[in-house]
């Protein structure tokens, strides 16, 4: 086993270390994790400081968050675990992620962020390579799969509406406070020149904009259907064409037509009638 993790070890990239993990005790080959120390200028990457962060490569989609953690847990306190698509700045998050919103599905290998709290994490993390085979999977921890893994997402996808409603009556009132002071700075701001002397002049209406109402909602679409019957293609089919020009020649006839019968009777109203 030994043996194994140093072949493992040995086909890193240049700058990477090979960590080798297995989903569980029985799975024979091991799977390797690339890992380095997170470089990037200071101030560049707020989310993941240098010197604390571990750049992971080749995250399968069944280790997520929390078995990542749970494994470099024996190098130091993990702080977080950020696990993106690609590579990339990453921004301090203010508030926790949406339990209802903002899921996204797990596609293919991923790329994960480890923020220890002191840089000795990170170097302890990458010493994990002389060591045998980490365990994803343990039957303390274990990590769902199969119709067991389908179960829980369908469970996980069933929606409390008090919950959501909850969580919508929140974000509205933050949405609200944030909308007040706002308005609160601006209106204080209003008039007062700034540190180079202009004045930021603002135009408001006496009515202030009222919300679409249904009517005026119906004819927006109507006017949006319109546009896309003109940009659709005329005649483009040959019988298409045949029962235009159709069409067009009886117009002129049925135009014709009336036209004779209008000049028949203009001629009848000039003649002379003396008695």
């Amino acid at each position: 086993m030994a043996a194994a993790t140093a072949r493992a070890a040995g086909a890193a990239p240049p700058g990477y270390t090979a960590l080798a993990v297995k989903f569980a005790e029985r799975q024979r080959s091991p799977h390797c994790l690339l890992v380095k120390e997170h470089q990037v200028r200071e101030g560049a990457d707020t989310a993941h400081p240098p010197r604390r962060t571990l750049f992971v490569l080749n995250v399968p989609p069944y280790c997520g968050p929390d078995s990542l953690s749970r494994l470099f847990s024996r190098c130091g306190h993990v702080q977080s675990v950020d696990i993106c698509d690609k590579p990339g700045p990453g921004e301090k998050k203010d508030k926790l992620t949406s339990k209802f919103f903002d899921h996204k599905t797990v596609k293919g290998f991923q790329v994960a962020y480890v923020v220890f709290r002191k840089p000795a994490g990170v170097q302890a993390a990458k010493a994990l390579s002389q060591e045998g085979p980490l365990l994803i999977s343990t039957e303390s921890h274990p990590v769902k799969t199969g119709i067991s893994k389908w179960i829980a997402s369908y469970e996980a996808s069933i929606v409390d509406p008090k919950e959501l409603k909850a969580e919508v009556d929140a974000y509205m009132q933050d949405y609200d406070k944030k909308v007040a002071e706002e308005e609160a700075k601006a209106a204080k701001e209003e008039g007062v020149p700034d540190e180079e002397g202009w004045v930021k002049v603002t135009r408001k209406g006496r009515k202030p904009g009222l919300p679409r109402t249904e009517a005026a909602n119906l004819r927006v679409l109507e006017k949006e259907k319109q546009k896309r019957a003109r940009k659709e293609l005329l005649n483009f089919y040959a019988w298409q064409h045949r029962e235009s020009k159709r069409e067009y020649i009886a117009q002129l006839r049925k135009k014709f037509e009336e036209d004779k019968q209008r000049i028949a009777l203009m001629r009848a109203q000039r003649k002379f009638r003396p008695y």
